[in-house]
């Protein structure tokens, strides 16, 4: 939603869609500026490409190399101009004026202009990029044309002069602004994508706090700071380090010896304990609540997962709050596609129960009484295949015998993006954190008609005309008047896709992250609602 939702919120409800309090940023002390910090993650970086790259681990990566129209404040969900100066509404919702910041540069030395916000985002939505984000910008006028591939260019983006850009929409559209706001509507040099030749993605340009210094594939990447990033005394890190191919246990280890100082997969359950109760445990954990949600996908292209009774008996198969003590109890059961945290989540629906003879009887009714095999996909980072197998033997349980197939997530995104090979993806460690703080962004990449093309993230290809048409409704209600008619219209939207079970919502996951005691800034900016890392505002203590 945009501005004049967040002008009608109570302050409660800002600050329930944070992972942590914001108060506790007041707290802290004034950033020092200065110093690298060196980051681990196990698998490597796909790519930075911004109309590409839609992982946890890229995302926040993606953040601080480009800049967007619009921003958040780090570590909240509130919305603020970025690389517009300012911007207007018109009163029917349709037209969005933006003036653009001058004498912002890219980090090639160029000016960036109005005709480069036309042409990124024109980048985003064409199908030929192979990008997840088009769905987002479905309500710029000629969106339908681009993506139908009747046009290249969006009829409703116009740039007047190079410091104006003016979008003009099909319908209101209370998310517009946060859409602006997510790394699909980052702002790229068309010379520069043009000179990389397909190969953007490791070779970025933008406009953003950090600059890629160097890339060497399967070993490191390392980030410089911008010196001439819009934005006074931002970032405050001199630079940072990315190294690949750390398995958790050893990074956490090597944090711990003073030689990493933010350990990007977590805490292994195994070692959680041992560090929370440690000396130092308190200063070196971060553990807060997110908008997330772990689930299932249950690809209804795939048999027999075309078979509405097989999906809810998958569905009631699932053991939760088994996994939920896999996870040191880092998690809760889920019911439904909403986290807790957002608005519109429905505290009174039950979802399906866990109910082993239940899930026998409708195979049964389905036509399986013996049930059958299939593949369950996993990320092979701990504690994913400890999951998978745990889901795994729920499913032996009723018949279904699903082998498990761990790999590297980017092989696993790219499995749920191909239509008919991946037939059930356990989420974990990629599962859905919100791109922004509105339960659409539940629903459009992840469970709409648009999610499900080549290359997306609905996972379970479904697609539900009516849903869509409910979806594009809730999100028309631009008036702040109807906020509330918005936010029931959108629960009742994932209440009722439950009955067709395209998924199994299985937990809430906290995030947990572990730094180095030298690393200073406010717990909700490492794990910022919008960024999952905000690189651009943590701080090394000197």
């Amino acid at each position: 939603m945009f501005k004049r939702w967040l002008q009608t919120t109570t302050v409660a409800t800002v600050l329930a869609l944070a992972p942590l309090s914001a108060m506790s940023a007041m707290a802290q002390d004034a950033p020092k500026q200065g110093g690298e910090i060196v980051v681990t993650y196990k698998d490597d970086i796909t790519t930075l490409d911004p109309a590409i790259g839609y992982d946890w681990v890229n995302w926040s990566m993606i953040k601080s190399l480009y800049s967007r129209l619009m921003d958040y404040k780090p570590g909240t969900p509130d919305l603020e101009p970025s690389l517009a100066e300012s911007f207007t509404v018109s009163p029917d919702g349709l037209t969005y004026t933006f003036k653009l910041r001058k004498g912002v540069k890219f980090s090639n030395g160029r000016e960036v202009v109005a005709s480069d916000v036309k042409y990124s985002i024109e980048r985003a939505v064409n199908p030929k990029t192979q990008g997840p984000g088009a769905g987002f910008f479905g309500s710029i006028q000629g969106a339908e044309d681009v993506t139908g591939g009747k046009s290249e260019t969006l009829s409703g983006i116009e740039t007047p002069d190079a410091g104006t850009v003016v979008f003009k929409l099909s319908r209101p559209d209370a998310t517009f602004l946060h859409v602006l706001a997510i790394n699909f509507a980052s702002v790229v040099p068309k010379e520069a994508v043009d000179a990389a030749g397909g190969d953007f993605g490791k070779k970025p340009v933008g406009s953003g706090t950090f600059v890629l210094k160097d890339w060497t594939i399967g070993q490191k990447l390392t980030f410089e700071r911008n010196k001439d990033y819009f934005v006074k005394d931002m970032p405050h890190i001199d630079g940072f380090t990315v190294e690949v191919g750390q398995e958790p246990l050893v990074a956490l280890l090597r944090l711990q010896k003073g030689e990493v100082d933010i350990a990007g997969d977590g805490i292994p359950p195994a070692k959680f304990l041992e560090i929370k109760n440690s000396a130092d445990g308190a200063k070196m954990i971060v553990d807060g609540e997110q908008l997330n949600t772990g689930y299932v996908t249950l690809n209804t292209k795939v048999k027999p997962f075309d078979n509405v009774k097989v999906r809810q008996a998958v569905n009631m198969a699932v053991n939760k709050e088994r996994i939920t003590r896999i996870l040191n109890g880092r998690a809760t059961p889920a019911n439904q596609p909403l986290p807790p945290l957002m608005p519109g989540y429905d505290k009174s629906f039950k979802g399906y129960a866990y109910d082993v003879a239940k899930a026998k009887a409708l195979l049964a009714e389905a036509g399986f009484p013996k049930g059958f095999e299939t593949t369950l996909y996993s990320t092979n980072t701990d504690p994913q295949p400890r999951i998978a197998q745990a889901i795994q033997q729920d499913l032996a349980a009723v018949g279904i015998k699903a082998d498990v197939r761990a790999l590297a997530q980017a092989n696993v995104i790219a499995a749920g993006g191909t239509e008919g090979e991946a037939p059930m993806i356990w989420s974990g460690g990629m599962a859905w954190i919100a791109d922004f703080p509105d339960a659409s962004n539940f629903y459009g990449p992840i469970l709409g008609c648009s999610g499900a093309v080549p290359g997306g993230w609905n996972w379970s290809w479904y697609c539900n005309k009516d849903l869509d048409a409910r979806a594009i409704a809730a999100d028309s209600m631009s008036d702040p008047a109807k906020s509330a008619e918005r936010t029931a219209a959108w629960g009742k939207v994932f209440t009722d896709i439950m009955a067709d079970a395209p998924w199994v919502p299985v937990i809430n996951e906290r995030r947990v992250v572990a730094k180095s005691l030298r690393m200073g800034g406010a717990d909700n900016i490492y794990i910022d609602p919008t960024r999952v890392i905000n690189y651009d505002a943590i701080y090394v203590n000197q």
